[in-house]
């Protein structure tokens, strides 16, 4: 079994969270990405979300919110992504870049636009009453 170590950022407003859907993709993702070579959990957080939202995390209020692993969409069967959340205050104005074609603020019931692990994620998000 291969697992794909990802880093996501949870940011809710107004019981939705923010998702993220990249060029050439049919499925919107938590907001975030891969630690480069050498990178903490924070370092690389901080960097993806620079990257493709074009905002700065706040390092001061970043929490970890949780790890839920899942088949990886799009990939083989036995491919597991392992996604660690993180929590944090941003500052700047949210807007897509590099390879993110599209954002938006989704609820349950766009469950059907999201990839297997982030479904665990909004069930989670659901159940504690933090998204609609």
């Amino acid at each position: 079994m291969r697992i794909i170590d990802k880093l996501a950022w949870i940011a809710i407003d107004n019981k939705m969270v923010l998702s993220t859907r990249s060029f050439g993709k049919d499925k919107f993702y938590i907001p975030g990405g891969k630690r480069e070579t050498g990178e903490t959990d924070e370092q690389a957080l901080l960097r993806e979300i620079k990257e493709e939202l074009n905002v700065d995390l706040d390092k001061a209020t970043l929490a970890k919110f949780g790890i839920f692993e899942a088949q990886a969409h799009g990939h083989t069967e036995g491919v597991m992504v392992k996604m660690t959340c993180y929590t944090a205050s941003y500052s700047g104005q949210l807007s897509p870049r590099s390879e993110i074609e599209e954002m938006a603020w989704l609820t349950y019931a766009d469950m059907n636009r999201i990839s297997e692990v982030d479904r665990l994620i909004f069930d989670y998000l659901k159940a504690n009453d933090l998204i609609n």
